[in-house]
C-alpha cells in the first residue's frame, strides 16, 4: 500500500519560471513527435505553472529554428523546381504554418518566434554579439584553421547538410552522417565523416582549410563532471540526460578493429602520447587513449598515412561557434574572423533568451508590461530565484545538456543552469518515424481531421516518454490486415470494429467520467419549478467535504504536485484519472442512497444529496484545477459554468482550500455562489 502523502513535504517551486520548448527548423511543418513529444508535455507544465505560481511568473517562449544548413539545401532544392521566393519568406511561411499547428493544439505559447524573423531577428542579433563578445573577453573563444568539405565540380565550399557520409562515432549505425554530425546527434571532424559524398554532384568532396571561431569546450571537463553528479542526486533529472551526458566526458580514445593491428604496430612509434587498451573477450577491436583531444586529432594523420582505419569515441571537442555560410546571424570582424556567421546550434541555444528579451519588450511596447512580474531578462535567466526549464528531445542532450552548460558557466553574468527535461521518441505504429517507410507519419495538423486536439494531447501525455520510447499507433493510419471484407477484399485495421483505438482510451476519461461528474453537480443544483428540494438553489452548496473526499482531494493535490514536480506526466494524468473515478463512483453511490432514502423520509433524502453534492462540487473543482493543462479548453468552460474568474479559479493558492473556504475568498458567503445554468443536455468533453 502506497504511503500518504504530507503537506509538510511539498516540493519547492522558483519564484519565475522560463519553459522552452525545442526549436523546430523553419523548413518543414510540424510532425507528430515535435507536438507530442515536446510541446504538449512543455504546454502542460508550463500552464500548470501558471496556475501554481501565478501566470505573471511564468514565460513560454519557443520558435523557429531559422537558420543553418538544412534549411538552406532545402530552400536550394524547392528553387530547382520553381520556386523564386527569397529564403527569408520561404521560412516565414513554413513557420507561419508551425504557429497554426500549435495553435490547433492549443499550445499557448507566450511568444512563438523566429530567429530570423520579426519581432524577434535584430534582438537575436543583438543577443549573439553579446554573447560572443562577452565569450571573447573571457578568453574562451579560439580561431582554428580546421578542413571544410569543397566540391571541385561545383567549384564551392559545402555546407553541412550538402555532405552525407558514415557516423564515424564507434557503436553508432547511422548511414545518415553530415560534415560534421550525425542525424542521432553524434559530433565529429569533417575528416573522420567516413565516405562522404557531395549532395550537389554527387562526387567525393575535398577537404580545404577554413579558419572559424571556436569555443573551449574541453577547458569546462571537471565543472560538467561535478555538474553531472549534482544532477544525478537531485532526483528529478531523467536518467536519459545523465547519462548521455557522462557518454561525452570519457578520455578521448580511437577504435581499431584487430585486424589493422599489424599495420598499428608498424606506426605505433610516430603516435603522440597515448596508451593502449587490449581487446577484452571477444571483442573485434582494441582501443587507443590520448590524454586530449589534440594528441588524438595529431594521431589522425599517422593512422591514415599508415593504413590503419579507426572509429573516434565520445569525447569533448572544441564546440564550434561560426561557420561561413550565407544564411545565418553574422558575427562581427572584430571577433577576429572575416564574413563570418554564427553556426545555427550555439545561436539556438541562446534564442530563447533571445525570444525572453523580445515577449517583454513587445510586452512594454504594448502598454502591458503587468503582464508579467519583470521585465529584466536577467531577472528570468539569472535569478537565484528563477529557472528554466527546457523540453528537448534526447538526440538533443549533447547541444543542451553539454555544451550549453559550458556556454552558460563561461558567460560569467550568474546564468542558472536549465533543468532539461528530455523525451525519449514517440515511436510509430512500433518503429521509428520515417518519412520514407511504407506507412510514413501524418504531420501533426493532418492527425487532427482525426481527432479532437484534447483527445490527443491527453493521450500523448499518457505515453510515459521520460521512461522510454512508446509507440504512436493511431487506428486512423493503421494499415495492417486483420481480415477480409464480405467481397474478399481485405480488410484493414483502420475500417475494423473490432480493433480498439489506443488513441482514445484517455478520451474516454474525459468525455464519460470527467463529463458526467460536471453535469450531475451543475444539474444537481439547478432550479427546477415545483421542486421544493433546498439542494435546489442554483447555487454551490456550503458544508464541509466528508473525510473520504476530503483526503482524495489532498491526496490527489499532493500526488499531482510531486508528479509534475518530478516531470512524470503520465503518473500526473494517472493520479486525475483515479480521483475522477473514485469521485464519479462516490457521487453515483451517494446520490442513489439519497434518492433511495428520500422515498420514504424527503428531509433525510435532502441532506444526504447536499452532501453528496458538497463532496461532488468540491472534487470537481480540484479535478478541473489538475486537469487544467492536460485539456484546458474543457477545463476552462467548466470554469466558466463554476461563475468564477479563471485567474481565481485555477489559482494553486485555493487549491487545498474546502468549498467554503473558497468561496469566502470570493468575498460571498458559504451557499450563496451562484452558478451559471447548465443548458439541457450539454457536454463539457464532446469528441
Amino acid at each position: 500500500m502506497a504511503s500518504k502523502l504530507s503537506r509538510d513535504t511539498r516540493p519547492s517551486w522558483p519564484r519565475r519560471a522560463i519553459v522552452t520548448a525545442g526549436m523546430p527548423y523553419g523548413n518543414k511543418n510540424l510532425h507528430f513527435g515535435h507536438v507530442g513529444g515536446v510541446f504538449i508535455p512543455a504546454d502542460f507544465f508550463a500552464r500548470f505553472l501558471r496556475d501554481r505560481l501565478g501566470a505573471e511568473n511564468v514565460l513560454f517562449v519557443s520558435g523557429t529554428d531559422c537558420y543553418g544548413s538544412p534549411i538552406m539545401e532545402s530552400y536550394r532544392k524547392l528553387c530547382e523546381t520553381g520556386y523564386d521566393k527569397p529564403i527569408g519568406a520561404y521560412v516565414q511561411e513554413n513557420h507561419d504554418r508551425q504557429e497554426k499547428t500549435l495553435e490547433a493544439y492549443d499550445i499557448a505559447c507566450d511568444l512563438y518566434a523566429g530567429s530570423a524573423l520579426e519581432p524577434a531577428a535584430h534582438v537575436h542579433e543583438q543577443v549573439t554579439d553579446e554573447i560572443l563578445h562577452r565569450l571573447m573577453d573571457a578568453g574562451v573563444l579560439n580561431k582554428r584553421s580546421t578542413l571544410q568539405f569543397y566540391d571541385t565540380q561545383a567549384g564551392q565550399f559545402l555546407n553541412g547538410r550538402q555532405v552525407i557520409g558514415r557516423c564515424p562515432i564507434q557503436g553508432c549505425k547511422s548511414e545518415k552522417a553530415y560534415a560534421d554530425e550525425c542525424d542521432l546527434g553524434h559530433q565529429f571532424e569533417p575528416e573522420e565523416l567516413i565516405a562522404p559524398i557531395s549532395q550537389l554532384s554527387n562526387t567525393a568532396p575535398e577537404l580545404r582549410p577554413v579558419e572559424n571561431l571556436y569555443f573551449d569546450l574541453p577547458a569546462y571537463l571537471d565543472y560538467l563532471k561535478q555538474h553531472v553528479d549534482k544532477l544525478e542526486h537531485d532526483g528529478i533529472t531523467r536518467s536519459v540526460v545523465t547519462k548521455t551526458m557522462e557518454e561525452w566526458l570519457l578520455p578521448p580514445v580511437l577504435y581499431i578493429q584487430n585486424k589493422f593491428r599489424e599495420a598499428f604496430d608498424a606506426i605505433e612509434a610516430e603516435l603522440p602520447a597515448h596508451t593502449v587498451e587490449e581487446p577484452e573477450g571477444n571483442k573485434s577491436s582494441f582501443t587507443v587513449v590520448f590524454p586530449s583531444w589534440q594528441e588524438r586529432d595529431e594521431a589522425h594523420a599517422v593512422l591514415a598515412k599508415g593504413g590503419v582505419r579507426f572509429r573516434s569515441g565520445k569525447a569533448l571537442v572544441p564546440f564550434r561557434i561560426t561557420g561561413n555560410i550565407e544564411w545565418g546571424v553574422p558575427v562581427d570582424d572584430s571577433c577576429g574572423c572575416h564574413g563570418l556567421t554564427c553556426w545555427v546550434w550555439p545561436e539556438s541555444l541562446w534564442a530563447p533568451i533571445s525570444f525572453t528579451r523580445t515577449a517583454l519588450a513587445e510586452a512594454e511596447r504594448a502598454g502591458k508590461g503587468e503582464r508579467y512580474a519583470s521585465l529584466d531578462w536577467h531577472d528570468w535567466w539569472c535569478s537565484e530565484d528563477a529557472h528554466a526549464y527546457q523540453f528537448i528531445g534526447q538526440d538533443n542532450i549533447y547541444f543542451y545538456g553539454i555544451a550549453q552548460t559550458a556556454l552558460w558557466a563561461a558567460l560569467g553574468c550568474n546564468m542558472q543552469q536549465s533543468t532539461l527535461v528530455a523525451n525519449y521518441h514517440v515511436l510509430y505504429m512500433g518503429k521509428k518515424a520515417s518519412s520514407s517507410s511504407k506507412t510514413p507519419p501524418p504531420p501533426a495538423s493532418e492527425l487532427l481531421e482525426h481527432y479532437d486536439a484534447e483527445q490527443l494531447r491527453a493521450h500523448f501525455l499518457s505515453l510515459g516518454l521520460s521512461e522510454k520510447p512508446v509507440s504512436f499507433s493511431p487506428k486512423a493510419y493503421d494499415l495492417r490486415e486483420t481480415g477480409k471484407n464480405q467481397d474478399g477484399t481485405a480488410l484493414l485495421a483502420r475500417d475494423d470494429k473490432r480493433v480498439i483505438d489506443p488513441v482514445l482510451k484517455e478520451g474516454t476519461l474525459l468525455t464519460g467520467v470527467f463529463n458526467r461528474l460536471a453535469r450531475s453537480c451543475f444539474y444537481g443544483v439547478a432550479e427546477r419549478e415545483g421542486d421544493e428540494s433546498h439542494v435546489r438553489t442554483g447555487c454551490i452548496p456550503a458544508g464541509t467535504a466528508s473525510a473520504a473526499a476530503a483526503d482524495a482531494i489532498e491526496q490527489a493535490v499532493l500526488g499531482f504536485e510531486d508528479a509534475m514536480h518530478r516531470f512524470e506526466f503520465h503518473r500526473a494524468l494517472g493520479v486525475c484519472d483515479a480521483f475522477l473515478r473514485a469521485a464519479n463512483k462516490r457521487w453515483s453511490d451517494a446520490s442513489k442512497a439519497a434518492k433511495a432514502a428520500g422515498a420514504e423520509d424527503p428531509a433525510r433524502g435532502d441532506d444526504l444529496m447536499k452532501q453528496a453534492l458538497v463532496d461532488a462540487f468540491a472534487e470537481l473543482r480540484v479535478a478541473t484545477v489538475l486537469m487544467h493543462g492536460v485539456v484546458p479548453r474543457g477545463c476552462e468552460l467548466i470554469c466558466e459554468y463554476f461563475n468564477i474568474a479563471p485567474e481565481v479559479f485555477f489559482s494553486w493558492d485555493h487549491v487545498l482550500e474546502t468549498t467554503d473556504e473558497f468561496v469566502r475568498a470570493l468575498g460571498e458567503e458559504p451557499g450563496s455562489h451562484r452558478v451559471k445554468v447548465l443548458p439541457p443536455r450539454f457536454d463539457f468533453f464532446a469528441y
